[in-house]
């Protein structure tokens, strides 16, 4: 059956024919340098990364294909500092770290209301139209070309994320709390941004796309970053404007993925417009596939869930095949789901379990 009307059978939670596999489609099931090279030498691969790329994805038989990524614009604070750092767009510092650009200052910390006027913000209208176009081209051609199930990269940070990172966690979990109205005005004017962005990237996109995706974490491991009203109160606003404001441009389904356990945000976020949650972090309490899929099961679609944490990096064959089996067995009966790991796979995953966890999972037959 054609790709993309297993997707489809999916998302309008109908049992499909076989199993959707999604490795570097959506953004956040990707792989990391440190877990490609050993892969692509196991396989024999010599090419260069983009045609190795693609020579595992057809040996995997992965029915996702990815375009497009955040957009940096050329008129911004970016500015290289070394080899080793940087301050990007936003004016965060960042320093290569041997895996990461991790963020090293925090901008906007002790700011005044005030100060968020005179910041210099990136200028979405800088990005070069034809990086635009190039990332446009690329899903044509796939659109055209292939029954791939196309996904769109978010061209934005999130709201929240943002707000942690420019002033720093704990500073924007008290203003949270003790300054609304900084809060508020910094979201409205990160929302502006993005609205800007949206309304350049996704209408020459919008005939070539499956789904689309944004990123923005909401939860530890253990629980949300904030109590559920206030996720209501000050995040779904501007979250729910975002999306409204791509789905004007798009007629495709919206896969947000946030880290952690976000079960008690899932009404809300299927509320703001999200058909798509990645992913199913395993390791969360209250994150558990079986009870995911028995609550919401038929309002919302899951993506990914393989757990990266213990299994991958060092289950054996055996408990990986187990894994894939118990995950499949759960998420895959009434559609609804999008096979995956639980999120980008880290250079402490063998090659020998990636290739395994979509053997097994390309091999799964209802029992």
């Amino acid at each position: 059956m054609n790709r993309r009307q297993v997707f489809s059978d999916i998302m309008a939670h109908r049992t499909p024919e076989k199993v959707l596999l999604d490795l570097c489609g959506c953004p956040l099931a990707e792989m990391v340098e440190e877990a490609e090279r050993p892969l692509f030498a196991l396989l024999g691969y010599g090419g260069s990364r983009e045609e190795n790329r693609e020579k595992l994805f057809r040996f995997l038989d992965i029915d996702t294909r990815g375009v497009g990524h955040i957009l940096r614009p050329p008129k911004s604070q970016k500015r290289k500092l070394s080899d080793t750092a940087y301050v990007d767009e936003w004016g965060m510092e960042r320093h290569y770290t041997g895996l990461y650009w991790e963020i090293v200052t925090h901008p906007l910390r002790d700011a005044e209301i005030e100060d968020l006027e005179k910041y210099p913000w990136p200028d979405p209208d800088s990005v070069p139209q034809s990086e635009i176009d190039e990332i446009v081209s690329k899903a044509k051609y796939l659109h055209e070309n292939t029954d791939y199930v196309v996904c769109a990269s978010h061209p934005v940070y999130g709201i929240f994320e943002l707000g942690c990172w420019m002033l720093g966690f704990e500073e924007f979990m008290v203003r949270l709390i003790t300054d609304e109205p900084f809060v508020r005005r910094f979201f409205e004017i990160v929302t502006a941004y993005q609205k800007r962005v949206i309304e350049r990237y996704y209408p020459p996109l919008s005939p070539y796309i499956d789904f689309t995706s944004s990123g923005d974490d909401f939860a530890t491991q253990q629980g949300l970053f904030m109590s559920p009203r206030t996720f209501e109160s000050l995040i779904a606003p501007y979250f729910a404007e975002r999306i409204a404001y791509t789905k004007k441009y798009v007629r495709c389904p919206y896969l947000h993925h946030s880290c952690g356990n976000v079960s008690a945000l899932i009404p809300q976020l299927k509320k703001c417009g999200v058909d798509i949650l990645n992913p199913i972090q395993p390791a969360g309490s209250d994150m558990d596939p079986q009870r995911l899929k028995a609550l919401y099961g038929k309002d919302i679609v899951f993506h990914g869930g393989l757990d990266t944490q213990r299994v991958l990096p060092r289950g054996t064959v055996e408990e990986i095949d187990a894994a894939v089996d118990k995950l499949l067995s759960v998420m895959q009966p009434g559609g609804g789901y999008v096979f995956a790991a639980a999120h980008n796979l880290q250079g402490d995953v063998p090659p020998e379990n990636i290739i395994e966890m979509f053997r097994a999972a390309r091999a799964w037959k209802a029992k």
